[in-house]
């Protein structure tokens, strides 16, 4: 079977968006609409990586490139730009951030390498005609995830030296920004004063996964197939004792879901001594 080519799927969103001969929900479309879908596809990609699924993750990242493809075929119709455009930017851009591959620039080590990436952005955003700004945390976009954003403002500040020597000052700072939300609760929780709080935990968290070396976005995707997983195991066996999750009071709930944990661990033990 001949396989299809990039060429072929651009040829396919044309037709796709043809006004005559397409299909109505994509001829509707615009930047705005689409941008959600881009998004969605994004995080699809990375939970095909976490779960190891690689033909899943085949399809995802052809969900990802569709999405390429759909604004640059909105862009090409609009008069902006095309596929190829966007092809040209990111190749150019590659080759100057990497005139140690592509060059004769050598760096001492990885942080010199990382010094001069910033330098080499700092410069692209001078050549926009951007305003200058010289603060380390210049440049990160406004529009990342908050909590990716969080992680982007403590890596800046970092590489001038505003940064927790090691986790264990984190955690301490973890531990005094959760007394600060009990004693908001204490005082009544007034919810501009618990948003303000709660942000802090939530930012110092991302701060003590970055010290940990964990990705804070897979910890949490971890986190919530734990829950799911969990949850559901909880709502088989309310059914199977003829009592469903709805008709049990949330002691009664509790007690079901530390059953529920005394079983995922032994599971988890059972494996590692197969392992």
């Amino acid at each position: 079977m001949t396989k299809h080519s990039l060429d072929d799927l651009l040829a396919i969103m044309t037709r796709l968006r043809d006004p005559e001969r397409g299909c109505p929900w994509d001829v509707l479309q615009n930047f705005d609409t689409i941008a959600p879908y881009t998004i969605e596809e994004a995080y699809e990609v990375a939970d095909a990586i976490d779960r190891k699924d690689w033909h899943d993750l085949r399809d995802e990242l052809g969900d990802l490139l569709l999405q390429v493809v759909f604004h640059a075929q909105m862009a090409k119709e609009a008069g902006l730009f095309d596929f190829s455009d966007v092809a040209h930017a990111i190749s150019e851009k590659m080759l100057r951030r990497h005139p140690h591959v592509f060059g004769d620039v050598s760096y001492a080590n990885l942080d010199a390498q990382m010094q001069a990436w910033e330098e080499i952005k700092a410069d692209e955003r001078a050549a926009k005609g951007a305003a200058v700004d010289h603060s380390a945390l210049a440049g990160i976009s406004s529009g990342l995830p908050e909590w990716k954003r969080a992680l982007k403002l403590q890596q800046r500040a970092a590489t001038v030296g505003f940064d927790w020597p090691d986790a264990q000052p984190v955690l301490d700072k973890l531990t005094e920004e959760v007394a600060e939300v009990r004693a908001e609760f204490a005082h009544g929780g007034d919810h501009e004063r618990l948003q303000d709080e709660i942000g802090d935990v939530l930012f110092v968290s991302v701060n003590l996964a970055r010290h940990a070396g964990v990705d804070f976005s897979q910890a949490l995707r971890h986190a919530n197939a734990k829950f799911e997983r969990r949850f559901r195991q909880m709502e088989q066996l309310a059914v199977a004792e003829g009592q469903p999750m709805a008709e049990r009071d949330l002691a009664a709930q509790e007690a079901l879901w530390q059953r529920v944990k005394r079983l995922s661990n032994n599971d988890e033990s059972t494996a590692d001594i197969e392992a």
